[in-house]
């Protein structure tokens, strides 16, 4: 209960980017554009690799579910994101609020643990390649999938129990395009250390233990490849993991350019625009670099494309 005749919230503002207000239609466009190409690479990958009977590789089903990921983690954010920019605010309700911060979270663990575990492909592929296929079979992939999805959404579950008794009254105002933990402490009159503290070992277990061990599968990946005698495979070699290698990078160097690089003078701006870079970079990224880098997907897109074309015109016929 609220004490002091302070207003208990049950809606919340989104006040988005307020310096932008007077470029609302050009951003808002340029928000779109990058929404929509965002879907069509994405999704245009999953349906290859579902379709496609010489994507029929673990690697590629790995890259199919981390598509799945950012797909639902752009739809969760930016079309929201579209209606501030466009009416200059947004009303969301508390759930709604705590809900957009859960799958976002669930979201963000499910790709960090589906990169490791591509990490961990790369890695038995190139340091243990006579063993690969009896580890990395088809029942052995859905489990590490599986584990991916189901236990991000466990993690984030501890986060979600105690936010949902906590008391918001007051202000109802965030200086944000989204749900983020950082706003909901903000408007919550709750002790929060237990939450922050779940937070720091939710972190832990989803961002900093994933990346020491991509950092380690990696640090094998190299020492293996130097040992190889011929320089052509060693670029063979280094090729198969340089595409995932380059999503790491982008994934873990925008998710640490706001919760670790400290920001400037005006930081709630500088969180906006990183966040905004770390929701659409990476999904952007990610088709980009496997589509234009992979010979296989190019043929698998093509076909898949002469096949629509050809299906077309059939109709009309």
């Amino acid at each position: 209960m609220c004490k002091d005749n302070a207003t208990s919230v049950n809606e919340i503002f989104l006040q988005g980017f307020k310096n932008l207000y007077n470029y609302n239609i050009v951003f808002f466009l340029f928000i779109l554009l990058i929404f929509i190409v965002i879907l069509v690479g994405n999704l245009l990958i999953i349906v290859s690799v579902s379709v496609s009977q010489q994507l029929r590789h673990p690697m590629y089903f790995f890259l199919k579910n981390l598509s799945t990921a950012d797909v639902l983690l752009a739809s969760n954010i930016l079309p929201a994101l579209l209606h501030v920019i466009l009416w200059e605010g947004g009303h969301l309700s508390l759930t709604g609020c705590i809900l957009q911060y859960y799958v976002h979270s669930c979201l963000l663990i499910a790709q960090s643990y589906i990169l490791t575990v591509m990490s961990y492909d790369r890695y038995l592929a190139i340091c243990y390649p006579l063993h690969y296929a009896t580890i990395i079979n088809t029942k052995n992939c859905l489990y590490l999938v599986s584990f991916s999805w189901i236990f991000s959404c466990i993690l984030m579950s501890s986060e979600l129990i105690i936010i949902v008794q906590m008391e918001f009254c007051g202000s109802s105002v965030i200086d944000h395009y989204f749900c983020d933990i950082a706003e909901i402490l903000q408007i919550s009159t709750s002790y929060n250390m237990i939450l922050m503290w779940d937070d720091f070992v939710v972190s832990l277990l989803c961002v900093f233990f994933p990346f020491l061990l991509i950092v380690s599968s990696y640090i094998c990946i190299f020492f293996t490849i130097l040992k190889i005698s011929s320089m052509s495979g060693q670029k063979k070699a280094f090729s198969t993991c340089s595409s995932h290698l380059l999503m790491v990078c982008v994934y873990y160097g925008t998710l640490n350019s706001i919760y670790i690089v400290p920001s400037g003078d005006n930081s709630q701006n500088d969180n906006k625009f990183k966040s905004l870079i770390y929701i659409v970079l990476p999904p952007l990224i990610n088709p980009i670099v496997y589509s234009l880098r992979n010979r296989e997907m190019i043929e698998s897109i093509k076909t898949l494309t002469y096949k629509h074309v050809r299906a077309e015109k059939c109709w009309r016929v």
